[in-house]
């Protein structure tokens, strides 16, 4: 398995941060994270429902106030380009009977979900990370957090 150090950044577009989101649901939390995929033109409007489908079958809550929200397999086409969203929620939304403060959505063409979800585990699986993650109120904040190979960069 690569290092992380030899890996590409997490492919995060700033516009796609917001720090400041408010959900009355677990799925309008869910929406709001499709629709930051959608501005950035990472995928179509049909990978929303797809991220609702998915979470219907199975939870994306991974721990640490922290959700993954992503589409199904049968939504690969309407994945325009691999991206990830991260959607702070202060005051927190329940999911399933959990507390989540942070969505980081997702979507990837082919297999690519799967080195997305890799490289989140390792920042997400750090309680340090994660606490930091949940604190920022800055968007270069979580930039840096989600990419910091990019601090290696020439």
């Amino acid at each position: 398995m690569a290092d992380l150090a030899d890996t590409a950044p997490l492919p995060l577009d700033p516009r796609a941060v917001r720090l400041t989101a408010v959900a009355d649901s677990r799925d309008d939390a869910i929406r709001q994270c499709g629709q930051a995929l959608v501005d950035v033109g990472a995928v179509g409007e049909s990978y929303i429902d797809a991220m609702i489908e998915r979470e219907r079958s199975i939870s994306t809550y991974v721990g640490e106030g922290v959700a993954i929200p992503h589409g199904t397999l049968a939504a690969k086409d309407a994945v325009h380009h691999d991206a990830i969203c991260v959607l702070r929620f202060p005051d927190g939304v329940d999911w399933n009977g959990e507390q989540v403060t942070v969505c980081v959505g997702i979507a990837a063409r082919g297999d690519g979900h799967v080195r997305l979800l890799a490289e989140l585990a390792q920042i997400l699986l750090d309680p340090d990370s994660a606490r930091a993650l949940r604190d920022a109120t800055e968007i270069s904040e979580v930039v840096d957090l989600l990419q910091p190979s990019r601090e290696e960069a020439p």
